[in-house]
């Protein structure tokens, strides 16, 4: 499953993992499931998430495996009372064939789900419909979102292994993955329309931006700055810088003020910068689109990073782990905004850094009528690991998702230009300051994912729960019996 995702992103072996997993769960117990889902969980997030430790060491990364390990298990634990329930009910070949494989595909998408919820806000970063950016398939999100692909993915997986129990080896007992193969392939992203073009200049000022970078104040906004003159006199619309931009707080400095209102003026176009503001007790990570006349419009990050830009339960945290969480003297307050802006008459959605992989920030924008996303990120904390193009991919499924264009511009890469099909037009790598003027395509017109995602997920919930409650009266009626 690690494979499956960048930086090798061989989405084939998505389907190999699931299919490889289901039989495992067959015929255990409740805590023998559990602890077989915990030894895929903990392979899986040791590998897939160790570029956590690289910002503030082996503890949290432990940790946050740890908890995606469990809440895999617990997920394991619903896959073997699903078989379970089939043994027990002896099912006719049609719902043994299609509606067990739909219901295991349930059960893993509402976990995913749930993760992506909870706790401090979840954390929706490895799902199965993921993988699928660089292959075939990822078309379908534009319909039914990433839950809806991977209940796709994983609703294969399981028809697979269906057909191959024994008592059900034959043609017949083959149809419902192949059918399930075919519609993913011959689904169609779903058609928005074409509203004109927007020029995006972007910097990627490959400044000190680490949160442990020696530097010095204003050193960041020096290089973006500084960075910027390499497109300058390039007609744009607006000038994209990524987060943490701007090192100054702009309400406490004048001179920053006015630097960033000359900027705006000197190229011709509002710039969109990010910096950490302070209002009273609270601060914010905070975008701004900035013109020569001040700020203008805002947008505060919606899902702080918990332990890394704001540490929740802070009192608990500083007994278990006193060293670790000292180092974090942030503590960034979730913003409330609406994640859009205007330039003239063109809506831009807006995602800072993670905030990326959260649904409702994504489809909350599209639904505000988003013509094209730019999103900005610092990934300067993870150099040299695979968060960089882990998320990379999380952009270009949301390209796809809302059928919109995005700008995915980082302080020191790897920055793109993707398109609204998922194809990326234009690249500035890792470590590279450069900037660049780009034409990028309008669209208009709400995907059905967009529109139709927090129904799904929801739906999903409810209806794994229902069915766990009802096989779990199934299977104590049965033993009375």
């Amino acid at each position: 499953m690690d494979a499956a995702t960048p930086d090798r992103g061989w989405w084939p072996l998505a389907f190999v993992s699931v299919t490889m997993l289901l039989p495992t769960l067959l015929g255990r117990g409740t805590l023998a499931s559990f602890i077989v889902g915990c030894v895929f969980g903990a392979v899986f997030n040791l590998a897939h998430l160790i570029w956590v430790a690289q910002f503030l060491g082996p503890v949290p990364w432990l940790a946050l495996s740890a908890l995606q390990t469990v809440l895999i298990g617990v997920g394991s634990v619903s896959i073997t009372l699903v078989y379970r329930w089939v043994k027990i009910r002896r099912l006719s070949g049609t719902l043994d064939l299609l509606g067990i494989p739909a219901l295991i595909a349930t059960m893993w998408s509402a976990r995913e789900v749930l993760v992506g919820m909870w706790p401090y806000s979840g954390f929706p970063w490895a799902r199965v419909g993921m993988t699928q950016v660089p292959g075939p398939f990822p078309e379908v999100a534009s319909w039914v979102g990433t839950t809806g692909l991977s209940f796709f993915v994983v609703g294969v997986c399981a028809a697979i292994v269906q057909a191959l129990r024994p008592g059900r080896r034959t043609l017949r007992a083959g149809v419902p993955a192949v059918v399930g193969v075919l519609l993913m392939a011959v689904i169609p992203q779903y058609p928005t329309q074409s509203v004109g073009t927007f020029t995006v200049g972007w910097v990627q000022g490959n400044g000190p931006a680490g949160y442990f970078d020696d530097r010095d104040e204003g050193d960041m906004l020096r290089a973006q700055a500084s960075t910027s003159k390499a497109i300058l006199g390039q007609l744009m619309d607006v000038l994209a810088w990524p987060e943490g931009s701007v090192d100054i707080d702009p309400a406490s400095s004048e001179l920053t003020r006015r630097l960033l209102s000359e900027i705006a003026a000197v190229y011709g176009a509002p710039l969109l910068m990010n910096a950490a503001t302070t209002r009273g007790e609270q601060t914010f990570n905070s975008t701004m689109l900035w013109t020569a006349d001040g700020s203008e419009q805002s947008y505060d990050k919606i899902n702080p990073v918990p332990f890394g830009e704001y540490v929740p339960d802070r009192w608990l945290f500083e007994r278990l782990a006193p060293d670790l969480v000292g180092l974090i003297q942030r503590e960034y307050t979730p913003g409330t905004s609406a994640p859009v802006m205007d330039v003239g008459d063109t809506r831009i959605g807006l995602a800072i850094c993670f905030d990326v992989i959260y649904d409702d920030v994504i489809f909350d924008a599209a639904r505000r009528g988003a013509q094209i996303y730019i999103f900005q990120t610092n990934n300067a904390d993870f150099r040299g690991t695979d968060e960089n193009v882990q998320q990379l991919a999380i952009a270009r499924m949301r390209a796809i998702e809302t059928g919109r264009a995005v700008v995915n511009v980082s302080t020191v890469g790897t920055s793109q230009v993707i398109n609204p099909d998922g194809s990326t037009a234009e690249t500035i790598g890792v470590d590279t300051a450069a900037g660049r003027v780009s034409e990028v395509p309008l669209r208009t017109g709400a995907t059905p994912a967009s529109l139709l995602s927090p129904t799904l997920e929801t739906a999903m919930v409810v209806a794994s729960a229902g069915a766990l409650l009802w096989v779990r009266l199934r299977i104590h009626t049965q033993k009375r019996q």
